[in-house]
Protein backbone atom coordinates (compact mmCIF):
# COMPACT_ATOMS: atom_id res chain seq x y z
CA UNK A 1 0.00 0.00 0.00
CA UNK A 2 1.36 3.41 -1.02
CA UNK A 3 0.14 6.68 0.51
CA UNK A 4 0.53 10.02 -1.28
CA UNK A 5 -0.62 13.28 0.29
CA UNK A 6 -2.66 15.50 -2.03
CA UNK A 7 -2.67 18.85 -0.18
CA UNK A 8 -1.25 20.54 2.88
CA UNK A 9 -4.52 20.51 4.82
CA UNK A 10 -5.98 17.06 4.21
CA UNK A 11 -6.28 14.14 1.83
CA UNK A 12 -4.20 11.18 0.68
CA UNK A 13 -4.36 8.93 -2.37
CA UNK A 14 -3.99 5.21 -1.63
CA UNK A 15 -2.60 2.81 -4.24
CA UNK A 16 -1.57 -0.82 -4.19
CA UNK A 17 -4.77 -1.94 -2.45
CA UNK A 18 -7.64 -3.99 -3.91
CA UNK A 19 -10.69 -3.59 -1.69
CA UNK A 20 -12.50 -6.41 -3.47
CA UNK A 21 -9.91 -8.87 -2.10
CA UNK A 22 -7.80 -7.22 0.59
CA UNK A 23 -10.40 -6.06 3.13
CA UNK A 24 -9.22 -7.97 6.18
CA UNK A 25 -8.78 -6.92 9.80
CA UNK A 26 -5.26 -5.62 9.22
CA UNK A 27 -6.32 -3.54 6.20
CA UNK A 28 -9.34 -2.19 8.06
CA UNK A 29 -7.15 -1.07 10.94
CA UNK A 30 -4.70 0.64 8.59
CA UNK A 31 -7.53 2.46 6.77
CA UNK A 32 -8.86 3.71 10.09
CA UNK A 33 -5.39 4.95 11.08
CA UNK A 34 -4.87 6.67 7.73
CA UNK A 35 -8.31 8.26 7.88
CA UNK A 36 -7.55 9.66 11.32
CA UNK A 37 -4.33 11.11 9.93
CA UNK A 38 -5.51 12.44 6.54
CA UNK A 39 -9.31 12.84 7.04
CA UNK A 40 -10.13 11.85 3.44
CA UNK A 41 -8.75 8.93 1.41
CA UNK A 42 -8.92 8.50 -2.39
CA UNK A 43 -8.71 5.09 -4.05
CA UNK A 44 -9.01 4.38 -7.78
CA UNK A 45 -9.92 1.32 -9.85
CA UNK A 46 -11.84 -0.39 -7.05
CA UNK A 47 -14.31 -2.73 -8.77
CA UNK A 48 -16.30 -3.59 -5.66
CA UNK A 49 -19.98 -4.51 -5.68
CA UNK A 50 -22.58 -2.84 -3.43
CA UNK A 51 -22.29 -5.57 -0.80
CA UNK A 52 -18.51 -5.06 -0.62
CA UNK A 53 -18.97 -1.31 -0.37
CA UNK A 54 -21.38 -1.87 2.49
CA UNK A 55 -18.87 -4.18 4.18
CA UNK A 56 -16.17 -1.51 3.84
CA UNK A 57 -18.34 1.12 5.52
CA UNK A 58 -19.30 -1.29 8.30
CA UNK A 59 -15.64 -1.38 9.34
CA UNK A 60 -16.23 2.06 10.86
CA UNK A 61 -19.43 1.28 12.75
CA UNK A 62 -23.13 0.38 12.36
CA UNK A 63 -24.64 1.64 9.12
CA UNK A 64 -27.24 4.38 8.70
CA UNK A 65 -30.00 4.85 6.14
CA UNK A 66 -31.30 8.15 4.75
CA UNK A 67 -34.93 9.30 4.66
CA UNK A 68 -34.78 11.13 1.33
CA UNK A 69 -32.70 9.03 -1.12
CA UNK A 70 -33.39 5.93 -3.17
CA UNK A 71 -31.29 2.84 -2.49
CA UNK A 72 -29.94 -0.23 -4.25
CA UNK A 73 -32.58 -2.96 -4.27
CA UNK A 74 -32.28 -5.16 -1.20
CA UNK A 75 -29.57 -2.95 0.31
CA UNK A 76 -31.22 -0.03 2.13
CA UNK A 77 -27.86 1.23 3.41
CA UNK A 78 -26.49 1.75 -0.14
CA UNK A 79 -27.90 5.12 -1.23
CA UNK A 80 -28.09 6.20 -4.87
CA UNK A 81 -27.01 9.79 -5.48
CA UNK A 82 -28.02 10.50 -9.07
CA UNK A 83 -28.10 13.76 -10.99
CA UNK A 84 -29.50 14.14 -14.51
CA UNK A 85 -30.64 17.00 -16.71
CA UNK A 86 -34.24 16.13 -15.82
CA UNK A 87 -33.53 15.81 -12.10
CA UNK A 88 -30.39 17.73 -11.12
CA UNK A 89 -28.91 17.53 -7.65
CA UNK A 90 -30.12 20.21 -5.23
CA UNK A 91 -27.12 19.83 -2.91
CA UNK A 92 -24.66 22.46 -4.07
CA UNK A 93 -23.16 23.99 -0.92
CA UNK A 94 -20.51 22.94 1.58
CA UNK A 95 -21.74 20.55 4.27
CA UNK A 96 -21.11 17.56 6.50
CA UNK A 97 -23.41 14.62 5.92
CA UNK A 98 -26.60 14.27 7.94
CA UNK A 99 -25.72 16.55 10.85
CA UNK A 100 -29.48 16.77 11.43
CA UNK A 101 -29.14 13.42 13.24
CA UNK A 102 -28.39 13.00 16.94
CA UNK A 103 -25.61 10.65 15.80
CA UNK A 104 -24.29 12.01 12.48
CA UNK A 105 -22.21 9.66 10.33
CA UNK A 106 -18.65 8.99 11.38
CA UNK A 107 -17.37 7.90 7.95
CA UNK A 108 -18.83 8.17 4.46
CA UNK A 109 -17.86 5.74 1.68
CA UNK A 110 -18.71 7.03 -1.81
CA UNK A 111 -18.16 5.11 -5.05
CA UNK A 112 -18.24 6.48 -8.61
CA UNK A 113 -20.69 4.62 -10.85
CA UNK A 114 -21.56 6.90 -13.77
CA UNK A 115 -19.06 9.74 -14.17
CA UNK A 116 -19.28 12.63 -16.65
CA UNK A 117 -16.41 13.08 -19.07
CA UNK A 118 -15.83 16.62 -17.80
CA UNK A 119 -16.69 18.14 -14.42
CA UNK A 120 -18.38 16.69 -11.37
CA UNK A 121 -15.40 16.97 -9.01
CA UNK A 122 -15.84 17.02 -5.23
CA UNK A 123 -14.14 19.50 -2.90
CA UNK A 124 -13.17 18.63 0.67
CA UNK A 125 -12.21 20.86 3.60
CA UNK A 126 -10.54 20.03 6.92
CA UNK A 127 -12.48 21.26 9.94
CA UNK A 128 -9.52 20.55 12.22
CA UNK A 129 -7.36 22.84 10.10
CA UNK A 130 -10.18 25.38 10.07
CA UNK A 131 -10.34 25.31 13.87
CA UNK A 132 -6.56 25.44 14.29
CA UNK A 133 -6.28 28.57 12.12
CA UNK A 134 -8.81 30.57 14.17
CA UNK A 135 -7.47 33.22 16.51
CA UNK A 136 -7.11 32.32 20.18
CA UNK A 137 -9.81 34.87 21.01
CA UNK A 138 -12.29 33.26 18.61
CA UNK A 139 -11.50 29.78 19.97
CA UNK A 140 -12.27 31.03 23.48
CA UNK A 141 -15.52 32.66 22.32
CA UNK A 142 -16.71 29.46 20.61
CA UNK A 143 -16.00 27.23 23.61
CA UNK A 144 -19.28 25.89 24.97
CA UNK A 145 -21.51 27.30 22.21
CA UNK A 146 -24.20 24.99 20.83
CA UNK A 147 -25.75 25.11 17.34
CA UNK A 148 -29.08 23.76 16.11
CA UNK A 149 -29.05 21.57 12.98
CA UNK A 150 -32.26 21.02 11.03
CA UNK A 151 -33.29 18.52 8.33
CA UNK A 152 -35.96 20.95 7.12
CA UNK A 153 -33.36 23.63 6.40
CA UNK A 154 -31.12 21.31 4.41
CA UNK A 155 -34.00 19.96 2.30
CA UNK A 156 -36.00 23.18 2.01
CA UNK A 157 -35.88 23.10 -1.82
CA UNK A 158 -37.25 19.56 -1.92
CA UNK A 159 -39.91 20.47 0.64
CA UNK A 160 -40.96 23.44 -1.50
CA UNK A 161 -41.63 21.26 -4.56
CA UNK A 162 -45.23 20.26 -5.32
CA UNK A 163 -45.97 17.35 -3.00
CA UNK A 164 -42.55 17.63 -1.38
CA UNK A 165 -43.78 18.13 2.16
CA UNK A 166 -46.10 15.15 1.83
CA UNK A 167 -43.36 12.97 0.31
CA UNK A 168 -40.95 13.86 3.13
CA UNK A 169 -43.49 13.96 5.97
CA UNK A 170 -42.03 10.89 7.69
CA UNK A 171 -38.50 12.29 7.37
CA UNK A 172 -39.64 15.56 8.94
CA UNK A 173 -41.32 13.89 11.88
CA UNK A 174 -38.43 11.45 12.42
CA UNK A 175 -35.77 14.18 12.29
CA UNK A 176 -36.65 17.15 14.52
CA UNK A 177 -33.96 19.81 15.05
CA UNK A 178 -30.96 18.62 17.08
CA UNK A 179 -28.25 20.37 19.13
CA UNK A 180 -24.51 19.92 18.50
CA UNK A 181 -21.48 21.77 19.89
CA UNK A 182 -20.03 24.40 17.56
CA UNK A 183 -16.61 22.88 18.28
CA UNK A 184 -16.45 19.13 18.77
CA UNK A 185 -13.67 16.86 19.99
CA UNK A 186 -12.88 13.99 17.64
CA UNK A 187 -13.53 10.77 19.62
CA UNK A 188 -10.49 8.95 18.20
CA UNK A 189 -7.83 11.63 17.69
CA UNK A 190 -8.83 14.06 20.45
CA UNK A 191 -8.43 16.96 18.02
CA UNK A 192 -10.90 19.85 18.01
CA UNK A 193 -12.87 20.60 14.85
CA UNK A 194 -15.49 23.11 13.77
CA UNK A 195 -18.90 21.46 13.54
CA UNK A 196 -21.22 23.88 11.77
CA UNK A 197 -22.12 23.90 8.07
CA UNK A 198 -24.09 26.09 5.70
CA UNK A 199 -26.56 23.36 4.71
CA UNK A 200 -27.95 22.09 8.01
CA UNK A 201 -26.89 24.53 10.77
CA UNK A 202 -29.84 26.85 11.48
CA UNK A 203 -28.61 29.05 14.33
CA UNK A 204 -26.45 29.22 17.44
CA UNK A 205 -28.29 29.00 20.74
CA UNK A 206 -28.20 31.87 23.21
CA UNK A 207 -27.11 34.54 20.73
CA UNK A 208 -29.20 37.35 19.26
CA UNK A 209 -30.41 36.52 15.76
CA UNK A 210 -28.08 38.99 14.04
CA UNK A 211 -25.05 37.82 16.03
CA UNK A 212 -25.85 34.18 15.37
CA UNK A 213 -26.23 34.80 11.62
CA UNK A 214 -23.02 36.83 11.42
CA UNK A 215 -21.01 34.27 13.39
CA UNK A 216 -22.30 31.35 11.31
CA UNK A 217 -21.55 33.24 8.10
CA UNK A 218 -17.98 33.89 9.25
CA UNK A 219 -17.37 30.31 10.41
CA UNK A 220 -18.78 28.79 7.23
CA UNK A 221 -16.68 31.10 5.08
CA UNK A 222 -13.53 30.55 7.14
CA UNK A 223 -14.00 26.77 7.16
CA UNK A 224 -13.69 26.45 3.39
CA UNK A 225 -10.83 28.84 2.63
CA UNK A 226 -8.74 27.37 -0.22
CA UNK A 227 -5.82 26.59 2.09
CA UNK A 228 -8.12 24.29 4.10
CA UNK A 229 -9.23 22.24 1.07
CA UNK A 230 -8.39 19.65 -1.57
CA UNK A 231 -10.17 18.54 -4.76
CA UNK A 232 -10.90 15.11 -6.25
CA UNK A 233 -11.59 14.27 -9.90
CA UNK A 234 -13.83 11.23 -10.17
CA UNK A 235 -13.53 8.21 -12.44
CA UNK A 236 -15.68 5.09 -12.55
CA UNK A 237 -14.87 2.76 -9.64
CA UNK A 238 -13.13 5.49 -7.67
CA UNK A 239 -13.86 5.25 -3.96
CA UNK A 240 -13.55 8.09 -1.48
CA UNK A 241 -13.66 7.61 2.29
CA UNK A 242 -13.96 10.69 4.48
CA UNK A 243 -14.30 11.42 8.15
CA UNK A 244 -17.60 13.26 8.45
CA UNK A 245 -16.69 14.44 11.96
CA UNK A 246 -13.72 16.48 10.80
CA UNK A 247 -14.44 17.46 7.19
CA UNK A 248 -16.94 19.19 4.95
CA UNK A 249 -17.44 18.57 1.24
CA UNK A 250 -19.04 20.23 -1.76
CA UNK A 251 -20.08 18.65 -5.08
CA UNK A 252 -19.23 20.77 -8.11
CA UNK A 253 -22.33 20.61 -10.31
CA UNK A 254 -20.69 21.72 -13.55
CA UNK A 255 -21.34 18.60 -15.63
CA UNK A 256 -24.96 18.84 -16.78
CA UNK A 257 -26.58 17.77 -19.04
CA UNK A 258 -24.32 14.72 -18.64
CA UNK A 259 -25.54 12.30 -15.91
CA UNK A 260 -23.66 11.41 -12.77
CA UNK A 261 -24.39 8.58 -10.33
CA UNK A 262 -22.65 7.67 -7.08
CA UNK A 263 -23.32 5.03 -4.43
CA UNK A 264 -23.00 6.14 -0.81
CA UNK A 265 -22.83 4.20 2.46
CA UNK A 266 -22.39 5.88 5.84
CA UNK A 267 -21.50 4.51 9.26
CA UNK A 268 -23.05 5.92 12.40
CA UNK A 269 -20.95 8.07 14.68
CA UNK A 270 -21.11 9.08 18.31
CA UNK A 271 -23.07 12.04 19.58
CA UNK A 272 -20.70 15.01 19.06
CA UNK A 273 -19.28 16.46 22.26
Amino acid sequence: MQVTRVSGALGAEISGLDLSRDLNEETAGELRRLLNEHEVLFLREQAVDPEQQRALASVFGPLQTHPAYGTVEGLPEVMILESTAEKPSKIEIWHSDMTFRQHPPSVTVLRGMVIPEVGGDTLFASMTTAYDTLSDGMKTYLEGLVAVHDFAQGFRESLAEPGGRERLSDALSDNPPVRHPVVQVHPETGKKALFVNALFTAYIEGLPTLESSALLAFLCQHAVLPEHTCRFKWARDSIVLWDNRSTQHKPVNDFLPAPRCLHRVVSEGDHPY
